[in-house]
């Protein structure tokens, strides 16, 4: 079954927003305990730590100090 390039992106962005409401939701559970105000700062950190983790952060800026000019 075929799929149209504009379906493949509708389809890839519902995906992705259930999975991001579904990270938040639980996030939000577990950081914003007690009441406590979930600070913007507070989200970047956590939805850094899930989709761009350390290891991740670390090999692009390696990627980035190797390249030459002309590449």
């Amino acid at each position: 079954m075929g799929c149209s390039e504009e379906s493949k992106t509708t389809l890839g962005t519902y995906v992705l927003r259930e999975e991001v409401n579904h990270w938040w939701k639980n996030a939000k559970q577990r950081i914003g305990v007690g009441g406590v105000v979930i600070t913007w700062d507070m989200f970047k950190r956590e939805f850094l730590m899930k989709y761009f983790p350390a290891d991740v952060k670390n090999k692009k800026v390696v990627e980035f100090m190797e390249l030459k000019q002309g590449n």
